[in-house]
């Protein structure tokens, strides 16, 4: 079958979400599992944004071997340098120029007159052919662009030498049938497209990014960009997980092929989750965590009678675990061993060595180790150990007769530091302690708790969202005591902050 290239821009336009940010160490973690999952390129970042963005694309471009590994700039010879600069290790390197062409975005954002708009296209995408050969355009808020310009500025790129086309719904404006007839109008119209890809890009801000997508494929698009559930900015991305299982369950509709594996979605996915803090709900298609329960009588009943009734997809083909092997402190490191690689977790000697450690760590203080358990494990390892505070210890005083104070010493590099603080009850006397270390005043706006499994002694989860002046990060911490995971949660969402600053 023909085959449609998955282009997975989770590092790129999915860490512009709010609060979605990832340092170097977690984009690396990403990525390796992009790669496992088997999406044809990586848009690893935009390296002009900042110096922290060009070695993070760099440290993915020297590791990435399957896949193309891709960096943005807009059509402006630093930000192609910077791009270059960025991906020029990369066994598959591509440089991805945009450039606004609506009357709105040309007028406003750019303040320019078409034809200047032209030269710009013609001189960015031929810049950035100086360095590769696999260079991509970009036409920025394409669906609100005239169409007969529009035209004209992928003739340019491709006269330029663009070897990839992207039609990008910025806004999440257009429907699927529009989709599809400027997708029509540009292959009719459009000088040399038939020497290149064409590509979609497109938001959800209405709710249609997956559908709009797909129709872009059925009207001969080859490549789409989508992120991992669907995070982007606002309402977000295409997620990619939605349009692969689109094309695999319907292949008899579609009649064409991708070379993701699908059993590795599932555990990207949760990657993505426990890096970000983000959660899609129960409700989300594929990845959400009623997206295969049944509950309805008529359902169950149908259900045990065949799972044709009501299942168009099984919980195995997308990589959710079949059975849950129970782990305890008896168990040794090849029975451990054995079930990461099962979940998907494929660690090298050093990080097996900590992760065994924290797993008898864990069984001491648990009974049983579960699948969900054990994921939580590894993503705390991740988070934990990727900035410049760490928790070293912390004591609480609390009780409806006294005030609540806390002592917190966290490590920053070889210094360790310790602060007390009152507050209103004892996370938020915690979280006080945490921010004269820190010398950070962040003004808490959300905080969640949740169950990772089920139990007396289950795995808590924290959720925090802070937010210091106008800029908002996100931070996630585990741990069976419900109070650290709240001190971690908070330590990671400062990490996040600093590291962006």
């Amino acid at each position: 079958m023909e085959k449609v290239k998955i282009f997975d821009t989770t590092l790129r336009d999915g860490e512009q979400s709010p609060g979605c940010s990832m340092n170097t160490a977690e984009k690396a973690e990403v990525a390796r599992y992009l790669e496992r999952l088997g999406v044809d390129v990586i848009e690893a970042g935009f390296p002009a944004s900042s110096p922290d963005d060009l070695k993070a694309v760099q440290h993915i471009a020297g590791t990435v071997k399957n896949a193309a590994v891709c960096a943005l700039a807009r059509c402006v010879k630093s930000d192609i340098d910077a791009a270059w600069e960025g991906v020029r290790t990369a066994r598959t390197p591509r440089i991805h120029t945009f450039l606004a062409t609506s009357p709105i975005h040309m007028k406003y954002k750019l303040k320019k007159e078409p034809d200047e708009v032209l030269a710009m296209i013609r001189e960015g995408v031929a810049y950035a052919k100086t360095y590769c050969d696999d260079v991509e355009f970009s036409a920025e808020d394409a669906t609100r662009s005239d169409r007969n310009f529009l035209a004209k500025a992928f003739s340019a790129a491709v006269k330029a030498g663009a070897t990839v086309l992207n039609v990008a719904d910025t806004v999440g404006y257009t429907t699927p049938a529009e989709m599809a007839g400027l997708i029509a109008y540009l292959k009719k119209h459009v000088e040399g497209i038939d020497e290149v890809e064409l590509s979609v890009h497109c938001h959800n801000d209405l709710g249609m990014a997956t559908a709009n997508t797909l129709a872009a494929v059925a009207a001969g698009v080859r490549q789409v960009e989508c992120t991992v559930n669907g995070i982007g900015e606002r309402a977000g991305n295409a997620a990619l997980e939605e349009v692969v299982m689109a094309l695999v369950t319907r292949r008899d509709a579609y009649q064409l092929d991708c070379s993701v594996n699908t059993r590795q979605i599932y555990r990207t996915s949760h990657l993505v989750q426990n890096i970000t803090g983000f959660i899609p709900p129960p409700n989300k298609a594929v990845v959400g965590s009623n997206a295969f329960a049944h509950e309805a009588g008529i359902h169950q009943h149908g259900m045990l009678a065949s799972r044709d009734t009501y299942e168009i997809m099984t919980p195995e083909s997308v990589g959710i675990p079949e059975m849950a092997i129970v782990l305890g402190k008896h168990s040794g490191r090849h029975a451990f061993e054995e079930r990461l690689a099962s979940l998907g977790y494929y660690l090298n000697p050093h990080e097996l060595d900590a992760a065994f450690e924290r797993f008898k760590i864990l069984s001491d203080k648990k009974k049983v180790v579960q699948d969900r358990d054990l994921e939580a494990l590894i993503s705390s390892h991740i988070s934990e150990n990727a900035g410049r505070y760490t928790l070293v210890s912390f004591v609480v005083n609390s009780g409806n007769t006294i005030s609540t104070t806390a002592i917190v010493k966290l490590s920053d590099g070889e210094q360790e530091i310790e602060r007390v603080a009152i507050g209103e009850g004892p996370v938020d006397a915690a979280f006080q302690a945490v921010n004269k270390i820190t010398g950070i005043d962040f003004i808490l706006e959300s905080y969640r708790l949740n169950s990772v499994t089920g139990g007396e002694d289950a795995i808590g989860e924290a959720v925090v969202r802070l937010r210091k002046d106008n800029h908002s990060v996100s931070g996630r911490g585990f741990s069976t005591d419900i109070l650290e995971a709240s001190i971690k949660s908070y330590i990671n969402g400062v990490n996040r902050y600093i590291l962006e600053q």
